[in-house]
């Protein structure tokens, strides 16, 4: 290490605490060399000053942290258990509500004309297999690995090859700018929006658009479900028992209707004990159908924002305020769900064509 020491010529020397040193004495200040390192990318050595946090390669653009640790992914095991046992959970209230709408539902249905039963199956099959297939593509396809890369030795990385890559702690491999790591699935994700517990999987790049069609089709076949079982519901309950309500001249306004409420309550419970099995699985499906619908609706909508701006979820949580790299446009739409130029020249105007923001 260099030293330099102050001249001794001068009256007075300035310390960094701006106290006067007496004449006579000397004020010695050290100059912090650079120091060599290797760069995880391409092997090559490269001067960086010792408490710098982070460089970035000259070479081959690799970014390496240097205050990075080895991280263990501990309770991995544990977290794909939990993901299992939940999507066979999900599988199972499926074919519940599939199985048991078909019990319970078409008894009404086929008593009404061949037709619309006919009708009624047809629906019934498509929208079972539509988001049963695509909650499968969803939960058993990989969310989107990114592909393999050389790194590590000068002579295979060529000069910019791994620009703006880090180097994952968890998987000790090159990370890609647009993955991220997911602990749960144990890799890293590329273009990684979230990881969902309802597949018990990652939505990255290679299911985001089943996850979305899987979104679609649920949302649809709830609001058949809830339709269908209250319209057949109406059918098999046994008609409320009309008390007549004497305190009518008594009571006004507030506590009329609470009093009405109460006696209606007290007349459903009661005409309960009257219904079949089939009209206790209908209120079931009914309740369920709807919980569920309001809450995909809202999962479906954040999604669809997300898109249109251009982003993940991932994305926008890390980003800062003000910082707005992607575009809000249309067209993030259609070429997510991967709509060809051909197609989209008989759209309207307000879809087909790019928005103008001013700068």
């Amino acid at each position: 290490m260099d030293f330099a020491a102050s001249t001794t010529t001068s009256t007075a020397a300035i310390s960094p605490s701006n106290d006067i040193v007496p004449q006579g004495e000397h004020y010695v200040r050290a100059l912090i060399e650079d120091h060599e390192t290797t760069c995880w990318g391409c092997g090559l050595r490269v001067l960086v000053p010792p408490y710098a946090p982070a460089f970035k390669c000259f070479w081959c653009g690799a970014i390496t942290n240097q205050n990075a640790v080895k991280i263990e992914n501990k309770n991995f095991k544990w977290r794909r258990l939990r993901d299992r046992c939940f999507v066979g959970v999900l599988v199972v209230f499926m074919l519940f509500v599939i199985c048991g709408g078909v019990w319970a539902i078409y008894p009404i249905v086929f008593s009404i004309s061949y037709f619309c039963s006919s009708v009624h199956s047809l629906i019934a099959v498509a929208l079972s297999i539509s988001t049963l297939s695509a909650f499968s593509l969803a939960a058993f396809r990989s969310a989107g690995a990114p592909p393999d890369i050389l790194w590590g030795s000068y002579p295979a990385v060529k000069k910019g090859g791994l620009e703006n890559y880090t180097f994952c702690q968890y998987c000790s491999k090159p990370k890609m700018p647009r993955a991220h790591h997911c602990r749960s699935c144990g890799m890293c994700i590329l273009d990684m929006d979230h990881h969902c517990p309802i597949i018990g999987n990652c939505v990255g790049a290679s299911n985001h658009r089943s996850f979305i069609i899987f979104l679609i089709s649920a949302i649809i076949s709830t609001i058949y479900v809830s339709i269908m079982s209250a319209y057949a519901a109406f059918h098999f309950w046994a008609p409320l028992s009309h008390k007549p309500i004497h305190l009518l001249n008594e009571a006004v306004g507030q506590k009329l209707f609470l009093r009405t409420l109460k006696n209606v309550i007290f007349a459903f419970l009661e005409s309960t004990l009257f219904v079949p099995a089939r009209g206790l699985v209908l209120v079931y499906l009914f309740i369920a159908s709807v919980s569920i619908l309001i809450g995909l609706t809202v999962l479906l909508w954040q999604q669809l924002c997300f898109i249109y701006e251009g982003k993940t979820y991932l994305s926008h949580i890390s980003s800062s305020e003000g910082d707005e790299t992607a575009e809000k446009d249309c067209q993030n739409l259609i070429q997510f769900f991967g709509c060809s130029p051909t197609t989209t020249r008989f759209l309207p105007i307000y879809f087909s064509s790019r928005k103008k923001h001013k700068k």
